[in-house]
């Protein structure tokens, strides 16, 4: 049975992991309560049998045989009231914006044009990093904040504010910033938007979690202090500037990442994508492997030294990593175990690693319960649990290879068991490969994290010296990367199975316990392994050859539909540059899609081919029809017909007004000058209505060109006198920037009126209504 600690500790997470669900709190209470119960009778029973076999209790101590014990009742109670108030105590500690916070001077409407520029003074609180954007961004402690009357300057009295800030300015003004300078910043200040469409980033909790709640484009920044104050930040930016200067780009960021974290190295985003993407992530992060490591290293320095020694030099080593990796959840965990190590070989005592890392994230959580739903402390918290009870029984079923082959396929391979049904569930892709990667990988990731190491530290003496070290470290990172580049190559690397249930995950977990815990489960393992497979790939089989739905994704300029007609897909337009990358793609990776049978761009801006080819860098398209207008980006045409003849893609041209019918829908744009496109998808009528002008829709009404659709389309400046002439039943439209008047009185007529900009991505079934996503989600949290 489990100790009386243990009980308490699990009594705690258990009740952070139920803030999830309604009266949380009081289920684990109820939980306990039964418990209690349930095991008082056990114990009295227990109790008897002892008495019998053994006599008083007193009398067993010096015996050989020991009573058999459960505990007590009232631990149960006391678990169950701990998990109640671990519940009360989440709740408290969640992040809310103060009484003067900077998120609560921003208007709620995030239009453009009621945005104001203000000036913003305060306390730069991060090193600068580079966006996917080509921006600079960094976090900013604000204390005062200006609104500025026109571009000359401010105008009204200063306000003292206090919070948070999430500041992206032009690449040239946050060159040369630094932590703790002070500075004035002039910009707008905007509030984060929920998640938008289904499978999209929720930018607003992630600044949540970071306890911001507003952030600010930045134009201008006015540096008020050019002294520099000493920080952990200038010993980092050292070493990574040592290991680039003679590594090069990427190999010299690649180290320096391996041995700080990447979230302490501003790594370059196609490297970081391409680590993620093969299962690799983990060694960008800093975490146990690195304090391993150090460690091993340290003990095996001062082997010859008496232990006070070596517990001294090891415990500086492991708050040196932890002050240049920076505090962040899963380098805690990694340290508070070797500390916890360290401790074992002071008493001469062996640790129990499982004992370890349930005090470490009991510790972690009471010092922050919101980490609980932290992605890197999930994750770094069940890879480590895999390592300790799963990666030995794996090793012993593979005693038919050689212990060093096992091992290298026993370490990734129970990692991975242990964080795919959480990776599934939020990311809902599989590398493919990361096992056999890994494997292969292995060696250059010691040789890389101990060679980066000794060139960080011999970097603090001399920066020439380091960097030299560090040079030799050029082929290990670049053969590494080249490796890695090949897997990645491959067809299949990356397939994507749909975002699994909450429910289906806890059941895998469940299976995945019990084939620790149940000894009937030990030895049919694969039946458990059977049984999650089966979990998995039924019901997204099921659920995708059944599916009839079009979803019109919110995005700010351009109507992008995704068409899924019983496991066949079509796509229709792209959107702008990024909207391939976070909007349609995460959408089609948490629909289990692996390629798009039909796209029609129909090009109602210009540079649609950006987002195409984002698209086609993750996804395969089968069949692709562009209508082409005079003058259109040639260059960027042929790129795109580069890349779908690698993939053995169909590319077909298509002048306005030839229709397209894929035997899903039928498309035809309807004029030779204007962006007007006709569609008819699952028997209803839709139309899609770029920048034109009434008159000229209701002239093309008149010559019979477009009859009233069913489902209407347009820009929202055009939406008022549109649905005058065409009438639709059901109208979407893009951003919400109409005036109330106007919204109001489009509403009580008889057109239903959707905005992607407040509602935002629309959904339709054959059998249902339409859906605001949105609005959706907040139906379903409200239960919660």
């Amino acid at each position: 049975m489990p100790s009386t600690s243990a009980i308490i500790c699990l009594a705690y997470i258990l009740g952070l992991l139920f803030t999830s669900i309604p009266w949380g709190g009081v289920w684990v209470f109820a939980l306990g309560m039964l418990a209690a119960v349930f095991f008082r009778a056990v114990y009295i029973r227990l109790w008897k049998f002892n008495f019998k076999k053994y006599g008083s209790s007193t009398k067993t101590r010096g015996r050989v045989n020991t009573p058999l014990t459960a505990p007590h009742p009232r631990i149960w109670l006391i678990a169950g009231l701990v998990g109640l108030l671990a519940t009360v105590y989440f709740q408290l500690r969640v992040p809310q914006p103060g009484t003067n916070d900077i998120s609560r001077f921003v208007p709620n409407d995030n239009n453009s044009n009621q945005k104001q520029l203000v000036i913003v003074r305060g306390e730069v609180a991060s090193k600068p990093r580079l966006t996917r954007s080509q921006r600079g961004q960094f976090w900013f402690n604000v204390t005062q904040l200006d609104e500025v009357k026109n571009d000359d300057g401010p105008a009204g009295v200063p306000q003292s504010v206090t919070g948070k800030l999430y500041v992206t300015v032009p690449i040239l003004q946050a060159t040369g910033l630094y932590p703790s300078q002070q500075v004035d910043i002039t910009g707008m200040l905007y509030k984060p938007r929920e998640v938008s469409n289904p499978g999209g980033f929720d930018f607003r909790e992630y600044l949540k979690k970071e306890g911001t709640f507003a952030g600010l484009v930045g134009k201008q920044i006015n540096v008020i202090d050019q002294e520099r104050k000493w920080g952990w930040w200038q010993v980092r930016e050292q070493i990574v500037r040592s290991q680039v200067r003679f590594l090069g780009v990427p190999e010299g960021p690649l180290v320096s990442a391996m041995v700080l974290g990447a979230r302490a190295v501003d790594l370059p985003y196609d490297i970081r994508d391409l680590f993620v993407r093969n299962g690799l992530a983990h060694a960008l992060a800093a975490s146990g492997f690195q304090t391993s490591l150090i460690l091993g290293v340290i003990l095996q320095l001062t082997s010859r030294a008496n232990k006070s020694t070596q517990v001294i030099c090891g415990s500086l080593g492991l708050i040196t990593f932890l002050c240049l990796a920076g505090f962040q959840a899963a380098v805690l965990r990694a340290v508070i175990m070797g500390f916890a190590a360290l401790l074992g070989l002071a008493l001469e005592r062996k640790v129990q690693q499982l004992g370890s890392l349930l005090l470490a994230a009991t510790v972690l959580l009471l010092f922050n319960p919101t980490w609980i739903w932290d992605l890197g402390f999930q994750l770094s918290f069940l890879a480590t649990l895999g390592l300790i009870v799963t990666a030995t029984p794996i090793t012993k079923k593979l005693d038919f290879i050689p212990p060093l082959f096992a091992s290298l396929v026993a370490v990734p391979l129970a990692a991975i068991i242990w964080t795919l049904p959480l990776l599934l569930h939020i990311f809902s892709v599989v590398a493919v490969y990361s096992i056999p990667l890994n494997m292969i990988t292995t060696p250059f990731i010691s040789v890389i994290s101990i060679g980066g190491m000794i060139s960080a530290l011999v970097s603090l003496i001399s920066s020439d010296l380091g960097g030299t070290l560090a040079g030799f470290l050029y082929y290990p990172t670049h053969w590494f990367l080249a490796i890695i580049r090949f897997f990645d190559s491959l067809p299949g690397s990356v397939i994507a199975v749909g975002s699994i249930s909450t429910a289906q995950m806890l059941i895998i977990y469940g299976l995945i316990i019990s084939t620790v815990l149940v000894k009937w489960w030990q030895k049919r393992w694969w039946v458990a392994g059977l049984l999650a497979v089966i979990l998995v790939i039924v019901p997204a089989w099921h659920y995708t050859n059944n599916l009839l739905r079009i979803t019109l994704l919110a995005t700010n300029k351009e109507p992008v539909l995704v068409i899924q007609d019983q496991g066949k897909v079509t796509l229709i337009n792209s959107g702008n540059e990024g909207t391939g990358r976070y909007t349609v793609l995460p959408f089609l990776r948490q629909q289990g899609i692996n390629q798009i049978d039909w796209a029609i761009a129909g090009n109602f801006q210009k540079n649609e081919n950006d987002a195409w080819l984002e698209i086609l860098a993750n996804l395969p398209i089968r069949n692709f029809y562009d209508y082409l207008y005079i003058g259109e980006n040639q260059l960027g045409t042929q790129i795109l017909q580069r890349q779908l003849q690698n993939q053995e893609g169909v590319y077909q041209p298509l002048a306005l007004g030839q229709v397209v019918n894929t035997g899903t829908i039928i498309a035809q744009f309807v004029n030779n000058t204007l962006p007007i496109l006709k569609l008819q998808v699952f028997g209803k009528n839709w139309l899609l209505v770029g920048r034109v002008k009434s008159q000229q829709i209701e002239q093309l009404v008149k010559d019979g060109m477009v009859s009233s659709p069913q489902v209407l389309w347009c820009p929202s400046e055009s939406l008022q006198d549109l649905i005058k002439v065409l009438q639709p039943p059901v109208a979407i439209a893009t951003t919400n920037n109409l005036d109330s008047k106007a919204l109001s009185k489009i509403s009580n007529g008889k057109t239903q009126v959707f905005l992607t900009g407040r509602d935002g991505a629309i959904q339709w079934t054959p059998n249902g209504n339409f859906e605001a996503f949105i609005q959706v989600t907040e139906n379903k949290s409200s239960h919660l």
